[in-house]
């Protein structure tokens, strides 16, 4: 990568400060900055490294104003945290080189693969699938029979895409991905014994999503698992079957959600959540760490701590209770 502080400005709708001539071919942190490098303030925690960066260019808030000399290239935009995302996305998208196929892949005559489509070695592609344009699938992933991905997708190494699967546009599966896989169903039988419920339904993935690496997604035993579109999952969590998680739901590592439950839309759900199957939580919901909820969550906005959950002012109250007995 090599780009100067005019073009970045361009890219970013942004202004210069300084040398529009400033070359930029790396990122770092400001506390590191170097020559070469961009860097970007948006934290005033950072603010004396401002001063103190080596860095070419550094990526600043419009209403950013220096209190003293500044050696590096200002690039002033709205929302400085926001534009380094889209800069990065950037980057990645012109590094990105597409291909049809190696020859070391398998892929059934039947499935349609789009234009612009990159896939690495090793990778198998099931009867009557359809990859979209410019999809980038890594080595060593598996894709079921009549599997729909859209355009613009990412399939990291060792992801295992089951049949039927439908994904949508932009969505980015990390390394080791389990999705459409058979979920936890089995019956109690007279005996004792546990017999297995089949699972022939599927797992629906909406526009823009990212499930982090090792995360499983279930198919249902009817009908379809459903993550709603903008969802972020991040890696080791356990999506059973039949559930739904709404649009622009986050959830954070190690969380588990049981089978058939709702969750709505905008929701904030924290790292080693556990969530009962056949409940419903209202949408803008958010769960505290480590936090099990046992029942429905009706009213929206709710944010919710401890095991099981309970609203966050009545959690701190008996914490402080509990605290203060246990130092008598």
């Amino acid at each position: 990568m090599k780009i100067t502080a005019k073009e970045l400005a361009e890219v970013l709708k942004g202004t210069v400060e300084g040398n529009p001539d400033a070359v930029v071919t790396s990122f770092g942190k400001i506390e590191h900055g170097k020559p070469g490098q961009l860097n970007f303030y948006a934290n005033p925690k950072y603010a004396r490294y401002v001063y103190t960066t080596r860095a070419s260019v550094l990526l600043v808030n419009r209403d950013f104003s220096p209190e003293k000399p500044i050696e590096a290239t200002l690039v002033k935009v709205d929302n400085a945290y926001s534009a380094l995302a889209e800069l990065l996305n950037y980057v990645a998208a012109q590094r990105k080189a597409y291909r049809r196929h190696r020859g070391r892949c398998r892929i059934a005559c039947s499935a349609k693969v789009g234009s612009r489509v990159w896939i690495g070695d090793y990778v198998t592609v099931g009867r009557k699938s359809v990859i979209g344009e410019k999809t980038r699938i890594c080595d060593n992933v598996t894709i079921g029979e009549n599997v729909k991905i859209g355009e613009k997708c990412i399939i990291y190494p060792g992801v295992h895409v089951f049949a039927n699967t439908v994904i949508g546009n932009n969505v980015i599966l990390h390394s080791g991905c389990i999705i459409g896989d058979d979920g936890f169903g089995n019956a109690p039988q007279p005996d004792g014994t546990w017999k297995k419920i089949e699972h022939i339904g599927n797992v629906v993935i909406g526009n823009d999503v990212e499930i982090g690496s090792n995360t499983t997604v279930d198919k249902a035993p009817m009908e379809s698992t459903i993550i709603g579109n903008g969802v972020r999952i991040d890696n080791l969590c356990q999506i059973a079957h039949n559930v739904q998680i709404g649009d622009n739901t986050v959830m954070a590592a190690q969380t588990g959600i049981a089978g058939s439950t709702i969750i709505g839309k905008n929701c904030i759900i924290a790292g080693q959540v556990g969530i009962v199957g056949h409940v419903k939580i209202a949408d803008n919901t958010t769960v505290g760490a480590k936090s099990g909820v046992i029942g429905n969550v009706r009213k929206s906005g709710e944010v919710l701590f401890g095991t099981p959950a309970i609203d966050r002012t009545v959690y701190l109250k008996a914490y402080a209770k509990f605290k203060a007995s246990a130092e008598e």
